[in-house]
């Protein structure tokens, strides 16, 4: 186990690395006096290439996890893990080269798909260490026991705050777009709206509502897997 979170955590700080590289590439050619919203005009072959490339990007770090896991929950721990490096030294990096983001605060835009998700670069961070957390934690009991396996409770309320951290994202986007945005038939008017939009307000109260869930329910299997373990101590 301990050889595999090594080089897992090397090939995400690696792809974390790649990624940064492309996006220095990226701010060179489109932001030469640096980057800041509303994003510059992309030609639509350009900006579909670089909307599947942040499909292959999850794909691969997903094949991490299936490739190192032996349960579906370890694998998917092993996932969330690589995420969570990856992304944390994307932004380490994009600091060490390029000295940006200026602050916690300043606004990012992370993903593209299926809409453009935006915010302080503090969230996504935030977000990172919990991952990094929970997931090593799981990988870890599941090394201890192969049966081991999450309450479904504790699935529901995982995934329905996740959910709703993924949805603080792209809230200032939905109430800023006049379009359907989930129609992804409307890619190209996506991106050429884009070139008007910038990032107004990100919902605190939302963010930490699904943050709370994520954090609570990983607190509360630590909790019962501790107390399942004390009454299994006190019976022997």
């Amino acid at each position: 186990m301990t050889k595999k979170l090594i080089w897992i955590s090397l090939f995400a700080i690696a792809m974390g690395f790649l990624e940064t590289a492309v996006v220095i590439y990226l701010r060179l050619i489109y932001y030469p006096g640096g980057f800041e919203f509303p994003l510059k005009p992309i030609e639509p072959a350009i900006a579909k290439v670089e909307f599947m490339r942040e499909m292959a990007t999850v794909i691969m770090l997903v094949a991490t996890g299936i490739f190192c896991g032996i349960t579906k929950l370890q694998r998917f721990a092993y996932f969330v893990l690589a995420f969570a490096i990856w992304d944390l030294f994307y932004y380490i990096f994009l600091f060490i080269t390029i000295q940006w983001p200026q602050s916690l605060f300043t606004w990012d835009i992370l993903f593209l798909v299926p809409i453009p998700w935006v915010g302080p670069v503090w969230a996504p961070c935030l977000l990172c260490l919990i991952m990094i957390i929970g997931s090593i934690y799981f990988i870890k009991k599941i090394e201890q026991d192969k049966n081991y396996q999450l309450k479904p409770y504790l699935w529901v309320i995982l995934i329905v705050g996740a959910l709703i951290c993924i949805l603080s994202f792209m809230l200032d986007y939905i109430y800023f777009s006049k379009h359907d945005v989930w129609n992804f038939a409307n890619n190209d008017i996506l991106f050429d709206e884009l070139t008007n939009y910038i990032p107004r307000q990100f919902n605190c109260r939302v963010f930490f509502c699904g943050f709370a869930l994520m954090l609570s329910s990983i607190i509360w299997a630590i909790y019962n897997d501790f107390n399942l373990k004390s009454n299994n101590h006190e019976k022997k």
